[in-house]
């Protein structure tokens, strides 16, 4: 399988906080939460739930597999219109949760990644299939990155600069050269980016 991941960002790198809720996350005294709802167009919400719909399997952080496990994992599709083939794939494909800590995870088709991070999920890779996909999660995603097990990655940016909250990368860390797949732009100016790691970048020389 191909591990892809797709997250939803601010211009100034947040991920944190990004669902309808204003309270779904305040760590660390962030209060603006909620900047995601509303903003893409319905050919947005065609691509999120598309790409939803083309995953094999689910590789999630902890605390992302619990959020979507309160949301997704509960109610019913009448109870997220427009949104169904989300919560009808996040149910039905295998999820997988990168996680020392959960030992009972209560939603149906959970396997709890907890030792040899790095052999677990190079042995899900050479399964068969279509997508291995990471959705938030922004600590997995780095150390995916920087284990070099990462084929894809969407960018969906929202117009909006919060000033505050977790952002994807942070100020310091590993650089990453990435090579631009797809991109487009919807009619309320949120962009999609897909991107393939490409290695270290090269930098000018004097």
């Amino acid at each position: 399988m191909k591990l892809t991941t797709m997250t939803q960002v601010t211009i100034d790198g947040v991920m944190q906080g990004n669902g309808g809720a204003s309270d779904e996350d305040r760590r660390n005294g962030f209060e603006r939460g909620g900047w995601a709802l509303g903003k893409g167009d319905n050919e947005t919400h065609a691509f999120i739930n598309q790409t939803y719909q083309r995953a094999d399997a689910f590789l999630l952080g902890r605390r992302t597999y619990e959020l979507f496990a309160s949301s997704w994992g509960s109610g019913t599709e009448q109870d997220v219109p427009g949104w169904e083939p989300v919560m009808r794939a996040l149910n039905t494909r295998p999820k997988y949760v990168a996680s020392t800590m959960l030992a009972d995870p209560a939603w149906s088709g959970t396997t709890v990644l907890s030792d040899d991070l790095a052999t677990a999920i190079a042995d899900l890779k050479a399964k068969p299939g279509g997508e291995l996909q990471v959705h938030g999660s922004g600590t997995l995603i780095r150390w995916l990155l920087e284990n070099d097990l990462v084929d894809e990655m969407t960018l969906i940016v929202v117009p909006v600069v919060l000033g505050q909250g977790a952002r994807l990368f942070p100020e310091a860390g590993p650089d990453l050269a990435l090579d631009l797949v797809e991109s487009r732009v919807d009619s309320k100016g949120v962009t999609i980016q897909v991107y393939r790691p490409a290695g270290r970048p090269r930098y000018a020389t004097a």
